[in-house]
């Protein structure tokens, strides 16, 4: 794949709140690449439950907007599926009313990162974004209650990051992946693992989901597990032909046809990918730390500069 122009610096539009089952709501924001998550809303009367915020300051105030309109004074609990900023920053805008929850390594990881990923994009217009830790963690499972609606989070890491969780509202059939699942955007498991997330995506297809919102792209189906795991099965191939022929990552990338997955947004992050899954298969078990900043140069000189960011 031939490196790509840096794009112009755009702003995405803002995104809404839609309503994808009883008593649950998609917060999704086009186009969905770098630093576009989407969140999502349970409320039944009784309590709500926000899974995940935004990146930046306007963006995290225009979901708050949303939520109180089905959810005036805004949410009892703020689920943060996994600590990059885009699903983190907006903390801010719902604490102290809401409880700030996620897995306990997702708040030492929230931590230690602070707000480093403003760094990568200093023309972003961040605004105020202060950092808020999680205030209630846990291990491996947690049920919340919104109103009459269970939403159970269950701990799938490593997958996208080391201690990625999942928000499951098995009332409604309804998944809220975070970035263990991707929707016409590229998967980017650089500092998480290729072989867990297709473990985590066998698991969360036993749930049978009916309705699956993904952490960047449009909502779907069960379709979206098993697109995110083609990808990513597409990568350990690359890796594995790469490791044998004493190839590095980056060589790999460079001869790469895209094919199948040539429409994904965020191409480049190709580079990140197999970085992960060389390491991998060069035993390093997944979810351990990588060289992220050193893939992040390598991944932007691939693309021909800095990665769009339109938050």
């Amino acid at each position: 794949m031939a490196p790509q122009s840096a794009a112009p610096r755009t702003t995405a539009p803002p995104g809404r709140l839609d309503r994808i089952a009883n008593g649950v709501y998609a917060f999704v924001q086009p186009p969905g690449g770098w630093c576009l998550n989407n969140a999502g809303l349970v409320a039944d009367g009784g309590g709500a439950v926000l899974v995940d915020t935004a990146a930046t300051e306007s963006r995290a105030r225009r979901l708050r907007e949303e939520v109180e309109r089905i959810v005036p004074g805004g949410p009892d609990y703020v689920v943060n599926t996994h600590f990059h900023g885009d699903h983190v920053f907006g903390n801010g805008r719902f604490a102290p009313r809401a409880a700030i929850v996620a897995h306990e390594g997702t708040r030492a990881d929230t931590a230690e990162a602070g707000l480093a990923l403003r760094g990568l994009w200093p023309d972003v217009e961040w605004g105020e974004t202060p950092l808020v830790l999680p205030t209630l963690t846990f291990r491996d499972e947690l049920t919340l209650h919104a109103g009459g609606l269970r939403v159970e989070l269950l701990h799938v890491g490593p997958a996208h990051t080391a201690n990625d969780v999942v928000a499951w509202v098995p009332d409604r059939r309804v998944l809220f992946t975070g970035d263990v699942v991707w929707s016409g955007v590229t998967p980017y498991v650089l500092m998480g693992s290729v072989e867990g997330s297709l473990r985590a995506l066998d698991r969360l297809r036993a749930l049978a989901p009916r309705t699956v919102v993904p952490g960047h792209g449009p909502v779907g189906g069960p379709e979206l597990l098993d697109r995110t795991g083609a990808y990513l099965r597409w990568i350990g191939a690359l890796a594995e032909q790469g490791v044998r022929d004493g190839s590095t990552p980056l060589e790999v990338a460079e001869r790469a046809d895209l094919g199948e997955f040539s429409a994904l947004l965020d191409a480049e992050r190709l580079v990140g990918n197999l970085h992960r899954a060389f390491a991998e298969r060069q035993g390093l078990p997944p979810g351990a730390r990588i060289d992220v900043a050193a893939s992040f140069r390598e991944m932007a000189g691939f693309h021909g500069g800095l990665p769009p960011c339109h938050a």
